[in-house]
């Protein structure tokens, strides 16, 4: 789905707020995202993504102790979405699951959870899966836009839901001893300024957002996180991966940070913001570049506002 589509469908608003075409792409950065076609949901391709992982890592699904969804999309407050997608991966009985919901930072809290419980010695393998569909969002959103009543005002704060996008991804996790070719997490740093939380807020058919608020907060957010870091020596890594917003809020970020924007890849372009999928399938997108030995940085700041780093060696 295109943001010249998106245009087209908006045209008769943008002619008579006088706004100009092109935002999302001049503004976000967001050219296309993607939606799953009718009929194949966002816990569909969860699972679809979960059971390639396994497979691709060798593990079988009857060793998996541990179930995480993290996806932001929802169909029901209950069951959980987690339930579900065991049933369609055929997990055993005995393996955990549940959701974790934490906007665009579920992903990386699973894995924090998941690392704690390996490390523990409770389960052997853990599953985490994220699977988006923007599809709802802005469909309804467009809907809004067009009719005759939509002002500025209402473009400027539904703006965010456009430059979403639907994607899926999985990661498994095991102990670091027993599979030490795998690619291991080290740990990082989380903070929050809850005091925030309001400055984004979705559901299934809209996101109202403080752009230039949320844009502020979570900049300064990421300078507080990295100033606790220190100890970490994360200013030369091979790769930081951020969870995909805008085109202002990488530069924000890499220009706060003093960061090398070689080595800060983007996946907005072309996906939009999937969500707490971001991060993951934009780690997908280049693992390829990595090395053995390589460092990467998973970044991410949430509506809420919470953030977080994790350190995984190549």
């Amino acid at each position: 789905m295109t943001s010249d589509h998106f245009d087209d469908e908006l045209s008769e608003t943008l002619r008579r707020l006088r706004l100009r075409r092109g935002m999302l792409q001049g503004v976000a950065g967001v050219q296309e995202r993607r939606w799953w076609p009718e009929g194949f949901s966002f816990a569909d391709a969860a699972a679809e993504a979960g059971a390639k992982a396994l497979s691709e890592a060798g593990v079988d699904p009857r060793d998996v102790g541990l179930l995480i969804n993290t996806s932001v999309s929802r169909a029901n407050l209950e069951p959980s979405t987690a339930a579900g997608i065991h049933h369609s991966l055929q997990l055993p009985p005995s393996a955990l699951n549940f959701d974790i919901a934490n906007a665009c930072l579920g992903f990386v809290n699973g894995m924090q959870v998941a690392a704690n419980m390996i490390d523990a010695g409770q389960i052997r393998y853990a599953l985490i899966v994220a699977g988006e569909c923007a599809r709802q969002a802005q469909r309804a959103t467009l809907d809004r836009l067009r009719r005759p009543d939509a002002t500025r005002a209402d473009v400027r704060d539904q703006f965010a839901t456009l430059t979403l996008g639907s994607g899926a991804a999985a990661m498994v996790l095991a102990a670091a001893d027993t599979h030490p070719q795998g690619h291991r997490l080290v740990g990082g740093v989380s903070r929050a300024a809850t005091r925030h939380h309001e400055l984004c807020v979705g559901d299934n058919t809209r996101m109202q957002t403080d752009a230039k608020g949320l844009l502020d907060a979570g900049l300064e957010l990421a300078e507080a996180t990295w100033a606790r870091a220190g100890a970490w020596d994360w200013q030369d890594m091979d790769l930081y991966v951020m969870h995909q917003v805008s085109v202002a809020h990488t530069r924000g970020v890499v220009d706060r940070l003093g960061l090398d924007p070689r080595r800060v890849p983007s996946t907005f372009p072309l996906l939009g913001n999937v969500g707490p999928a971001s991060l993951p399938l934009t780690l997908a997108h280049h693992a390829d570049t990595l090395s053995p030995g390589d460092r990467v940085l998973c970044m991410g700041v949430g509506s809420g506002l919470n953030t977080c780093a994790l350190e995984i060696a190549w």
